[in-house]
């Protein structure tokens, strides 16, 4: 957003601070922009956040199914926000028609033909996260992961993670493996029919994994995890659950993690790959073994905190 607005303020990316951007000297064209953007929850409270920030209003809108914290953690920050009739990628084509007939800015994570700057600069945000794990590994002298899991949405997070770590780490580059909930598992899905189209997945999508709850992948992310992903798993819900549920209460000296529906998938996926005897093929396939070094990232805490309470009761 703050890239989009120094472009169009003809200002310098790299040579003005978010406090200039921020001043009394662009506070009233600021304003006159208007950032629109479809969300399962995290991306949408993001876009709020930094246009309350910025001074200047934002629509979010939120698909079938969204819970009520999730709207209200948006509205909360001063955003016009509502849950619409129709699942993530229904609605996503909503926010564009709102933008087109209204002149916004449509902040999306997802591309498609025409729309790919915003979803790249997005992609590019991501990076930083891989950067300060390349950095952290570093810093640690710990060698490089031979496994990573990504979860998926529309990929934009698992594409640039895998992208930048290929790119930068070369012939170290680890497996890469891409999660999805198995009512959305859209690049699951393409990948096993491998015949160069994309699969998308319509309807309902009811898993509690919120934030990947996207039935389209975005084209620029399938493009870079055709090539880099290793395997393609679909779960059910439960997986994340009990992932949850080790984050929270770990054993011996480790930290707990509070981790949410989206954030805690791969935990409960790695969980299972290891540990149950009939998925002892899949293991052997992937080379995990007791050498293996496994990075996941767990990329919310528990943005719905009733579901959250929930599931670790459960356990």
């Amino acid at each position: 957003m703050a890239k989009y607005l120094c472009e169009k303020l003809k200002l310098a990316l790299d040579e003005n601070t978010f406090a200039e951007l921020t001043s009394e000297k662009y506070r009233e064209k600021v304003r006159n922009f208007t950032f629109v953007t479809a969300t399962d929850g995290n991306h949408g409270r993001g876009v709020a956040w930094m246009a309350k920030l910025l001074g200047c209003p934002a629509w979010v809108y939120l698909p079938q199914g969204t819970r009520e914290e999730r709207l209200q953690n948006i509205l909360g920050l001063g955003a016009h926000a509502e849950i619409m009739p129709w699942n993530y990628d229904d609605t996503v084509r909503y926010a564009n028609d709102m933008a087109q007939q209204n002149g916004w800015v449509l902040v999306q994570d997802t591309a498609w033909p025409g729309y790919e700057e915003i979803p790249q600069d997005i992609m590019k945000g991501y990076v930083t996260m891989a950067c300060e794990i390349d950095q952290a590994l570093q810093k640690g002298s710990c060698p490089k992961p031979t496994h990573i899991f990504l979860q998926a949405g529309v990929g934009s997070m698992a594409a640039a993670i895998a992208g930048y770590l290929a790119s930068l780490w070369q012939e170290e580059c680890p497996k890469i493996i891409v999660v999805e909930p198995t009512q959305a598992d859209c690049f699951y899905r393409t990948a096993k029919a491998g015949d160069g189209k994309i699969h998308a997945v319509t309807g309902a999508m009811n898993s509690m994994m919120a934030g990947l709850c996207c039935g389209e992948p975005s084209p620029i992310a399938w493009d870079i995890l055709k090539e880099l992903g290793s395997a393609f798993i679909s779960c059910e819900d439960y997986y994340s659950a009990e992932g949850m549920r080790i984050l929270a209460y770990p054993r011996g000296e480790d930290t707990a993690v509070v981790s949410g529906e989206s954030g805690a998938v791969t935990t409960g996926v790695l969980v299972h790959l290891m540990q149950d005897g009939e998925l002892s093929g899949y293991r052997q396939k992937l080379g995990l073994d007791e050498k293996s070094r496994i990075l996941l990232i767990s990329t919310e805490g528990d943005t719905d905190k009733d579901n959250y309470s929930k599931v670790l009761a459960e356990g």
